[in-house]
């Protein structure tokens, strides 16, 4: 193994996460924690703001990381896409072009940006490939926020060029999983469907409404396994090229609705509202390069991980 390989495996080795206490985080968080690293340390908002150059200059300074693992962000789904496309470009581009720049000046060692699929173009061949990653523009109901992204590769890639940075790349697919953001103004599909079949099921409502019209189709990843890639990546890869993080797990909304509400016993009827945007057509990702690259495989059966993020919901 070579020696920067043997120092990202060091028990001892200072890792800072940054959106650490977030939904993705702390399961990233865990599995360090799990790997025996001892100096984890979370980055979180109410102590840091990492829009500002003060905010990053003081967690870069309170921690002293030798490996930065950027998970914070401004996310939501389509509708708070929507509704502040200019909060989810500046906030996003900024914090991660303000903390990258000052990781680098510090001589951290490794920079691990977690991007989102939502920088693919809207009509990439299916599966996404890494290849097809600048083809096109993004879908419009979220590109803003996928650009900003996007744009952290860029400068990763830049800085590898000009100063020998280890930054790299990850770009999972859609999250789902226990402790999911289950509030309707800003969660994501899988989440937001749990809550309103379960609020009709409770209820006794006889009808749930969705947006768009069932059609399109997502591929969804366990989030404790999108935490193992993350830290296989630390460990293992450090290569300048994005790399997929996914399951190949793809379904569509119409079947996705079905099954949620099968699990939670709702028997009503499922409205689509097609006056609402449907998002991108498909979204299904090649994942062969996170395999081959780092060992990188996803463990667990969507049905499982539905049943859990269900019962936990339901049990807060």
């Amino acid at each position: 193994m070579p020696e920067d390989e043997r120092e990202l495996t060091d028990p001892g080795l200072r890792v800072m996460v940054t959106g650490g206490a977030g939904f993705l985080g702390k399961y990233v968080v865990a599995e360090l924690e799990r790997r025996g690293y001892t100096d984890v340390a979370v980055v979180r908002s109410r102590e840091f703001d990492l829009t500002t150059g003060d905010g990053v200059a003081g967690a870069l300074a309170r921690f002293d990381p030798q490996v930065v693992i950027h998970l914070a962000a401004l996310v939501g789904g389509i509708g708070a896409n929507a509704d502040r496309p200019g909060d989810f470009f500046y906030q996003n581009m900024v914090m991660g072009t303000t903390l990258m720049e000052q990781a680098r000046q510090r001589g951290v060692l490794k920079f691990l940006t977690v991007g989102t699929v939502c920088a693919y173009p809207r009509d990439v061949p299916v599966p996404f490939r890494e290849d097809d990653l600048w083809s096109g523009y993004p879908e419009e109901t979220n590109a803003p926020y996928g650009l900003a992204k996007k744009m952290l590769l860029v400068q990763g890639q830049a800085y590898r060029a000009q100063y020998d940075f280890n930054a790299i790349y990850l770009l999972p697919t859609n999250l789902y999983g226990p402790g999911d953001n289950f509030d309707l103004q800003t969660s994501h599909v899988i989440p937001a469907m749990i809550r309103k079949f379960l609020a009709a099921h409770e209820s006794g409502a006889d009808r749930v409404v969705l947006w768009g019209d069932g059609s399109p189709t997502r591929e969804f990843l366990y989030v404790a396994d999108a935490a193992r890639a993350v830290v296989d990546a630390m460990q293992r890869y450090s290569g300048g090229e994005p790399v997929n993080i996914g399951s190949t797990f793809e379904i569509s909304m119409r079947d996705l609705a079905g099954k949620i509400a099968a699990a939670v016993g709702f028997a009503g009827e499922v409205t689509w509202d097609t006056s609402k945007p449907n998002g991108q057509p498909r979204r299904k990702l090649d994942v062969s390069r996170a395999r081959d690259r780092f060992g990188f495989v996803s463990q667990t059966d969507f049905d499982t991980g539905l049943a859990e993020t269900i019962a936990s919901y339901r049990a807060t």
